[in-house]
C-alpha cells in the first residue's frame, strides 16, 4: 500500500474463516475499487486454528490494501474489533463480521447514510425468516437494550456498522461490549442511525453464537446499565441501597423497641431483631462498597495508562 493515508477502513474480526476470507475479499474489491479507491481491509485474526492466518498471508501478498492483525490467541469479538479500530487509518471504519452474511455492496448505504451528518450508522438485518428459538430471544434482547440504553435500535446485535473516525476515539471497549457500542457513543453525543441491510445464511464454517450467548447477554444488559447510569459515580448506586437498608434496619430496630416498651412485646429469639441487626449490617457494606467504588473510579480516570485487552502475534501492513 502507499504511504498515503487511506480515506475509508474497513475491519473484519475473524475466527477460522478460512473458506469465507477469499469470496469476501474478492467482493469488497468489487465494491470499493469502484466507490471508494483509497481502502484498506483490516482483518483481525483472533486465535484461528484453522488456515486462516495463511490465506489472509496470502492475500495480503497479492493485494496491498489486505491488512493482517495476528492475535496470540483467542480472544473474542470485542478485543478483535478493538485491534482492528486502532489499527485502522481511514477517516471513516467500516466494521463486519467475515462469514459472508452481510452483503459487500451494502457497505455502500452505510457510508452513504454518514455522510448525511451522523456520527454512526447501523445495518439492520431482517431476521424474521429465523426460527423461532433464535427469532424469539433475539428480539427480546433487543427490546431490553433499547430499553435500558434509551437508544431505539432493532438490532444492537449487528456488527454491521459504519463510525467516523472520531467517533471511535470515544469508545473504550472491553468484555462482551461490542453489542453495545450505540449506547456507549450516545454517552459522548454521538448522532446515529439504523438502515435495513441485506442479511444471508451462512454457507461454509460453523456459527460461533447460540441459545447459551442470550444469557450473557442478558448480564451484560445489567453491566451496561451500571455503566451509562453510575459508572462515574458509583456512590449514588450503592448509597442509594445503603440507605434503603439502614432504614429499615432502623425502622425494624424502632417497632421491636416499642413494641418492648408499650406491649411488653417479648423480643428474645423474635426474627424483628435479627432482621434489624441484618438490613443495617448491610446497609453499611453497600456505603462502604460505594465509597471503595468511588476511589477506583477516581483512579482509573485520573491514571491515564492504556489498557489493552488484546495482545498482538504480528501485523502486516
Amino acid at each position: 500500500m502507499s504511504s498515503t493515508t487511506p480515506i475509508l477502513s474497513v475491519v473484519i474480526p475473524v475466527h477460522n474463516e478460512q473458506d469465507n476470507i477469499p469470496i469476501l475479499v474478492q467482493q469488497l474489491t468489487e465494491v470499493l475499487t469502484s466507490y471508494q479507491p483509497s481502502y484498506e481491509i483490516v482483518f483481525v485474526d483472533d486465535g484461528s486454528s484453522d488456515e486462516t492466518y495463511l490465506r489472509l498471508k496470502r492475500l495480503h501478498e497479492a493485494d496491498p490494501h489486505v491488512k493482517i492483525v495476528r492475535f496470540t490467541r483467542n480472544f473474542g469479538q470485542t478485543p478483535a474489533l478493538a485491534a482492528g479500530f486502532d489499527h485502522a487509518q481511514g477517516d471513516i471504519v467500516v466494521a463486519m463480521d467475515g462469514d459472508l452474511q452481510f452483503h459487500a455492496e451494502d457497505l455502500t448505504k452505510l457510508v452513504d447514510k454518514l455522510g448525511e451528518g451522523y456520527d454512526l450508522v447501523s445495518g439492520w438485518r431482517d431476521r424474521s425468516a429465523d426460527p423461532s428459538t433464535r427469532s424469539i430471544p433475539s428480539r427480546l434482547a433487543n427490546r431490553l437494550m433499547a430499553y435500558v440504553s434509551g437508544i431505539e435500535m432493532r438490532d444492537f446485535g449487528s456488527t454491521f456498522k459504519a463510525y467516523k473516525r472520531e467517533t471511535l476515539q470515544h469508545l473504550k471497549l472491553y468484555g462482551e461490549l461490542h453489542r453495545f457500542i450505540p449506547a456507549l457513543a450516545s454517552r459522548f453525543g454521538a448522532i446515529m442511525c439504523e438502515i435495513p441491510v441485506q442479511w444471508s445464511p451462512r454457507q461454509f464454517g460453523k456459527s460461533h453464537y447460540g441459545l447459551s450467548r442470550t444469557w450473557r447477554v442478558l448480564l451484560d444488559v445489567i453491566a451496561i446499565k451500571f455503566l451509562l447510569s453510575y459508572s462515574a459515580k458509583p456512590l449514588r448506586l450503592f448509597g442509594s441501597l445503603g440507605i434503603a437498608s439502614l432504614g429499615l434496619g432502623f425502622g425494624f430496630g424502632i417497632l421491636t423497641l416499642l413494641l418492648k416498651i408499650f406491649a411488653d412485646f417479648d423480643i428474645t429469639g423474635n426474627p424483628m431483631l435479627i432482621l434489624s441487626a441484618l438490613f443495617i449490617i448491610t446497609g453499611v457494606q453497600f456505603i462502604t462498597n460505594g465509597l471503595l467504588a468511588e476511589m477506583l473510579t477516581r483512579t482509573y480516570y485520573e491514571g491515564g495508562s492504556v489498557k489493552r485487552i488484546y495482545t498482538v502475534r504480528e501485523v502486516l501492513d
